[in-house]
């Protein structure tokens, strides 16, 4: 990942409602949800939540699908960890002992969330 993709996905998850869609999309696993499921459980209007998909798909960290009268979103996890690996590239001067438990932290955190769907 380089800078100017970094910087357009942390700047699409540097909104509240926003990130909180991101974060039930990571919950919910590889399957996804509904946007209709999504408004409900972040609390905000179809409107609004057509907006902030559009933010996060623009960034790459969200894909939809149509399924039957519904789109699904689902996180794009890939994009995820390839944002994760960008901000801890150059952790500690690469001092390994520093980093290496962080790195490996966030990635069981991630694996966890798509197990518990």
């Amino acid at each position: 990942m380089d800078g100017e993709t970094a910087i357009q996905a942390l700047s699409a998850l540097a909104q509240s409602s926003r990130l909180a869609v991101f974060r039930a999309l990571v919950r919910a696993g590889p399957e996804g949800l509904a946007a209709g499921v999504i408004a409900r459980r972040v609390e905000v209007t179809p409107s609004t939540l057509s907006t902030h998909l559009n933010v996060l798909l623009q960034a790459g960290l969200v894909a939809s699908r149509r399924a039957g009268r519904s789109i699904v979103y689902s996180a794009r996890f890939d994009r995820m960890a390839a944002l994760m690996a960008f901000l801890a590239e150059d952790c500690c001067g690469g001092a390994a002992e520093v980093c290496g438990p962080v790195a490996e932290a966030a990635a069981r955190a991630a694996c966890r969330s798509v197990a518990a769907s």
